[in-house]
């Protein structure tokens, strides 16, 4: 059933809001920023001069229309001494899972070998760094593209994905280009979501989910993931992380507006099932529910791999496919993203856009468009995969010597180390914020200073209390390194064996 009525109307609105929003906008602030980069994050110090009418001189100063004292939350103290009310959507300063993993690596003498992250530890393929090149010495590609992006990127696109869809991709209403994959998923949050919507999200999740959907006012319900029985001591199959379908049809609502399917898993590793799929597809269907699936490991699978979109004409009315150039050419810095899908849908999610930042970098779409072009010349996509898979099985090599339980990913780069049996001092320091961590923390902090190599703890992609008991024993590895990297991790990790139990 195609998406018209409230949908439809809701998004419009919301475009419309944009619109004028932006014809309002008046500029009175000036800002400089200033960039402190530790470990390889990056911190900004902020200062901010602000022009202000009399009256809102005295509310920033406490004092209402008539004089009075007014409320004041969530406030904090500026760098010049003035007081600021920060939005309640980014009020929150908790400290996150990068930020504990950048302390404990600045802590150590000896340089930490970074498994934690999803970056690549090489660059592209030389034909696509040759057309990023050649792009900057382009006028066209140093402007402003179009705000659905390069039409030359959304041909290669449309040429390069028609057949996996099984129907001709229209470039111009069935595609639109984004500044990386997240900001496609906030556009299409922004497009759909109406403060109070609901959307499902699986747990552990890809974390940007979170703060897009509460961005856009929506409230975010999770379904888990069940882990494998026996994933503490037998190595399993990312395909026996169990979604329990009678769990995800209870949280359905009138107010569900999406479900966000990850497939290729981050940070599991698991491709859903076509009866899976089918599954999720019907409960969808069947209350007019927005599919936003996350595919951007697509390329990389090991066992058979199906889009969601592709099932029957109902569910692909419904669904709206993620990518992203940077998983598939090995170049997460350019944020060069898309999305896919049927044009009532790609209409409000390219409003949302526009909006968002207007338009992407031009030489980049450039260049992953001539990447997506000679791709099968050069063999490019078979190649990728079987580099990858090597490199899977190389670095988990090391969990079978150590007898370390881990699960073999369907597809992606990261692989999930079940670590339960290493028993850390019971005397060992941990900061006052790991101590109060889950168990998956702890192990994090305590695996970058004692050994050197830094995974990420789960949980942190966790929100229910039984979904983070039972994976607090995991630890995330990415495997997207160099060969060299991986040995060099792996004879580190060989010093576990004193303290497995």
């Amino acid at each position: 059933m195609l998406l018209v009525g409230p949908t439809v109307s809701k998004s419009l609105a919301r475009a419309s809001r944009y619109t004028a929003s932006i014809r309002h906008i008046s500029t009175t602030s000036s800002s400089s920023i200033g960039g402190l980069k530790i470990g390889g994050f990056v911190r900004a110090n902020f200062s901010t001069t602000t022009t202000t009418t009399q009256q809102q001189q005295k509310e920033a100063a406490g004092l209402g229309k008539k004089g009075f004292v007014s409320q004041r939350r969530n406030m904090s103290t500026g760098s010049e001494g003035f007081t600021v009310r920060p939005a309640a959507r980014v009020a929150s300063q908790e400290k996150d899972v990068w930020t504990t993993v950048n302390e404990a690596a600045s802590s150590c003498t000896t340089p930490v070998i970074n498994l934690g992250q999803g970056f690549f530890g090489y660059n592209p393929p030389e034909y696509v760094l040759n057309a990023a090149k050649d792009a900057l010495n382009r006028v066209d590609c140093n402007q402003y593209s179009p705000t659905k992006g390069r039409l030359r990127l959304r041909k290669a696109l449309s040429d390069a994905y028609s057949p996996h869809f099984g129907r001709t991709l229209d470039p111009e209403s069935e595609i639109v280009i984004t500044s990386g994959a997240n900001e496609g998923m906030l556009s299409a949050f922004m497009g759909f979501v109406e403060p109070g919507d609901e959307v499902i999200v699986m747990e552990p999740f890809f974390d940007q989910y979170i703060s897009n959907i509460e961005m856009a006012g929506g409230k975010v319900v999770y379904v888990p993931l069940h882990p494998p029985k026996n994933g503490s001591t037998e190595v399993s199959s990312a395909s026996e992380w169990r979604l329990d379908l009678d769990e995800l049809k209870a949280k359905v609502n009138s107010k569900t507006r999406m479900i966000v399917l990850n497939t290729p898993h981050n940070p599991i590793g698991k491709i859903f099932t076509r009866e899976e799929l089918l599954g999720i597809g019907k409960i969808c269907v069947d209350n007019d529910i927005i599919i936003v699936s996350d595919e951007v490991y697509d390329r990389l699978y090991y066992t058979p791999f199906t889009r969601i979109a592709t099932l029957s004409p109902e569910i692909g009315r419904l669904t709206i496919t993620v990518g992203s150039a940077g998983k598939n050419f090995y170049a997460t810095g350019w944020r060069v993203g898309w999305l896919i899908g049927e044009p009532h849908l790609i209409k409000y999610c390219s409003a949302a856009h526009t909006r968002i930042c207007f338009s992407s970098v031009s030489p980049l779409q450039e260049a992953a468009a001539i990447g997506f072009e000679e791709a099968d010349k050069h063999q490019f996509w078979e190649e990728s995969k079987v580099q990858m898979h090597h490199k899977m099985t190389l670095f988990n090599a090391i969990w079978t010597e150590l007898g370390i339980p881990y699960t073999v990913p369907d597809g992606g780069y990261f692989v999930l180390a079940n670590l339960s049996r290493v028993q850390i001092p019971e005397d060992y320091p941990f900061p006052a914020d790991v101590q109060r961590k889950p168990r998956d923390f702890k192990v994090c902090w305590w695996l970058i200073r004692e050994i050197g190599v830094a995974g990420i703890p789960p949980t942190e992609f966790c929100k229910g209390e039984e979904m983070v008991k039972e994976v607090q024993g995991y630890l995330r590895f990415a495997v997207c390194k160099d060969d060299e990297v991986l040995l060099q991790a792996m004879e580190r990790l060989r010093r576990l064996k004193e303290f497995i139990v």
